[in-house]
């Protein structure tokens, strides 16, 4: 079978990205944003959904990091749709109900072709370290608008800030590998009664 790779460079005045991803790989990364606790959410994101995964980021990180965390869902949305192709064979739903300590979090998602995001999940703190926690948002927001996936996240209990987003990226991970997995019984077919996804 061939591997479901994707390479990409995304430069702007804001943000110079490299990015290289294999969605059959085994969790290997080597994350460096400019943003430690990034880092450490896009590494977890890696373990989870046993995807290798590369990124360097030089970013405007002296205003901030939201250039840098907009631009890198931009990419990594990017990547997984060239990566699939055309989709064929894919399971295409994922779930995943991902407890944290008092965290409990689901994610579900469909990689539809179409673009849309669910955030019921209510971040209590303005910030984790030094990383704005609204950035969270934009994250999944240019995460799912380019993987043209439908994705939905619903806190049924938390109150740790670090333990919420970790388990968001966590979770996404999981139902990520769960989606793009291969049906084998199916691996010539489109997962779509439309025929095309």
């Amino acid at each position: 079978m061939k591997r479901r790779t994707a390479y990409l460079e995304r430069k702007t005045k804001e943000t110079d990205i490299r990015l290289r991803l294999d969605l059959d790989g085994s969790g290997i990364h080597e994350v460096k944003t400019g943003c430690g606790f990034l880092d450490h959410m896009l590494e977890l994101f890696s373990h989870h959904g046993r995807f290798d995964l590369t990124i360097c980021c030089e970013g405007d990180t002296h205003v901030d990091y939201h250039h840098t965390t907009e631009d890198i869902g931009i990419a990594l949305g990017q990547a997984f749709a060239e990566a699939l192709g055309d989709k064929r064979g894919i399971r295409r739903y994922g779930s995943m109900l991902l407890p944290m300590d008092e965290t409990l979090m689901l994610t579900a998602l469909d990689i539809s072709g179409r673009a849309y995001l669910v955030m019921d999940a209510e971040i209590p703190s303005q910030k984790v370290g030094d990383f704005d926690t609204e950035l969270v948002r934009e994250f999944m927001y240019a995460f799912a608008q380019n993987a043209r996936l439908t994705l939905h996240f619903k806190k049924l209990h938390g109150e740790n800030s670090h333990h919420l987003i970790e388990a968001m990226f966590k979770g996404l991970g999981r139902a990520l590998r769960e989606a793009v997995s291969i049906e084998e019984a199916h691996r010539d077919e489109i997962p779509s009664s439309k025929g095309v996804l």
